[in-house]
């Protein structure tokens, strides 16, 4: 039973080469097919522009749609657009129901109090971006059946490494107040989108998809920068309450450790470590 990748970029490979590797035929739909490795088909085509061609036997297909330009209107041709078409194609081209699994974002929930958030929390965006990533997955589960939410935190892992290069080139600072993000590494986001493709039972209809520890951004750059030999940057010259950031929020994990999936890497310290020994595999 063929898999389809919709939106077949680095996290999307990842997961692709996960699914190949159970013996799944998998189709990886991108404009750039050159560079999807062996393991992945290719078909050419701008979702967000055209409806793909599914085959009949798809059982999963897994949106990871990333956008060009991160504008409202970027958003709504990546997502919103994207969503539509495969929707469609969904509906002329498979026999069965295929499960789908739709890769959105913790942005969704508008909390920046530092509170904590879970599948329960309203997502309320508080952005004119996150109010179309919300736009898209209402749009999916409402059009699709067998449709499966997972929203990710922030993706780190082989090949990103912003926030290693700012502290290794001298240009981070650190807030006065604390400021908490949630992470997730790019390996065991992709696991989680396997394991919620492959479960013997239904899935939920929204999972977070965070490690086990929501960090004070603080901690995070000084644990990178001891890692790497690097001084502790220094603090913001203005406190960090007065840039509009606010305290961010803390994102629970239960559900999706409930429904059986394991973290390789349950804390940024386990994902940077590996990050920084050149553990995991770059597909660009």
């Amino acid at each position: 039973m063929t898999v389809v990748i919709a939106g077949c970029g680095d996290l999307g490979i990842e997961a692709g080469l996960r699914f190949a590797a159970l013996g799944h035929p998998v189709l990886g739909l991108r404009r750039s097919v050159e560079k999807l490795p062996p393991e992945i088909a290719g078909q050419s085509v701008d979702l967000s522009a055209h409806v793909p061609t599914l085959p009949a036997d798809t059982s999963v297909v897994v949106i990871a749609v990333s956008p060009d330009e991160r504008t409202r209107d970027g958003y709504l041709a990546t997502y919103v657009e994207s969503v539509r078409n495969i929707a469609a194609a969904i509906e002329r081209d498979c026999a069965a129901a295929p499960r789908v699994i739709y890769v959105s974002s913790t942005a969704v929930y508008g909390v920046n109090d530092g509170s904590w958030v879970d599948e329960s929390t309203p997502a309320t965006p508080a952005s004119p971006t996150a109010t179309v990533l919300r736009e898209a997955e209402v749009l999916l589960l409402e059009s699709v059946a067998n449709s499966t939410i997972l929203r990710l935190a922030g993706i780190y892992g082989p090949g990103r490494t912003r926030q290693i290069d700012r502290i290794r080139e001298g240009n981070e600072t650190l807030a006065l107040t604390p400021y908490f993000t949630n992470l997730i590494h790019r390996d065991d986001a992709a696991a989680a989108i396997v394991h919620l493709a492959t479960m013997a039972t239904s899935p939920a209809s929204i999972y977070l998809g965070v490690d086990d520890e929501p960090a004070d951004q603080r901690e995070v750059i000084g644990f990178l920068a001891r890692s790497i030999d690097r001084p502790v940057p220094p603090p913001k010259a203005d406190d960090g309450a007065n840039d509009g950031r606010g305290r961010g929020k803390r994102c629970r994990n239960d559900r999706l450790k409930g429904a059986g999936f394991s973290f390789v890497y349950p804390s940024y310290r386990e994902g940077y470590a590996a990050v920084l020994r050149g553990v995991g595999t770059l597909h660009r």
